[in-house]
C-alpha cells in the first residue's frame, strides 16, 4: 500500500508539472503569435516567450520521460528519488539566481531588453518549478 501512494504522488507531480509545461508553451507562442499579428518589435517580450517555450518544452520532455520510468518503489528506491527531488529543488533556486544574474546583466551592459526579457523568463520558470518541486519534496518527506 505505501508504495502506491508514492506511486500515486510520483504521478501527480509529474501531472502538475505538464500543466505548467503546457501553460509555458502556450503563453509563450502565444506572446510569439500576438506581436506577429500585430507586427509588433518588443525584444522584452521575445526574450520572454522564447523561455517560456523552451522551459515549457523541457518540461514536458521531463513528464514523458517520468511517465514512462513510473514503476512501484521500494524504499531504498523512494530514498533515491527524495534525494534526487530535493537537489532538483535546490537547483531551481540556483535557476532563480541565474535568471536574475542574466537580467540584471541586461540592464547594465545597455538595457537590453531581450536579455532582460530572457532573464525574468528564466525567473518565473525556476520560481514555478521551485514551487512545483518542493511540493513534491514535501509530500515525499511525509512518506519516505
Amino acid at each position: 500500500m505505501w508504495s502506491d501512494t508514492l506511486l500515486l504522488a510520483e504521478r501527480a507531480a509529474l501531472l502538475r508539472l505538464a500543466m505548467w509545461a503546457a501553460a509555458s508553451v502556450v503563453a509563450g507562442t502565444a506572446v510569439f503569435a500576438l506581436l506577429a499579428v500585430r507586427r509588433m518589435r518588443s525584444p522584452l517580450l521575445d526574450g520572454f516567450a522564447l523561455q517560456m517555450v523552451i522551459w515549457g518544452t523541457i518540461g514536458v520532455a521531463r513528464v514523458l520521460e517520468g511517465m514512462g520510468a513510473l514503476t512501484p518503489r521500494d524504499l531504498s528506491a523512494a530514498t533515491r528519488l527524495d534525494r534526487w527531488v530535493w537537489l532538483l529543488t535546490g537547483l531551481d533556486v540556483g535557476l532563480v539566481a541565474v535568471g536574475a544574474t542574466v537580467a540584471i546583466t541586461g540592464w547594465l551592459l545597455g538595457r537590453r531588453l531581450g536579455v532582460i526579457g530572457a532573464g525574468i523568463g528564466v525567473i518565473v520558470q525556476g520560481a514555478a518549478l521551485f514551487a512545483l518541486d518542493a511540493r513534491f519534496a514535501t509530500i515525499l518527506s511525509g512518506l519516505v
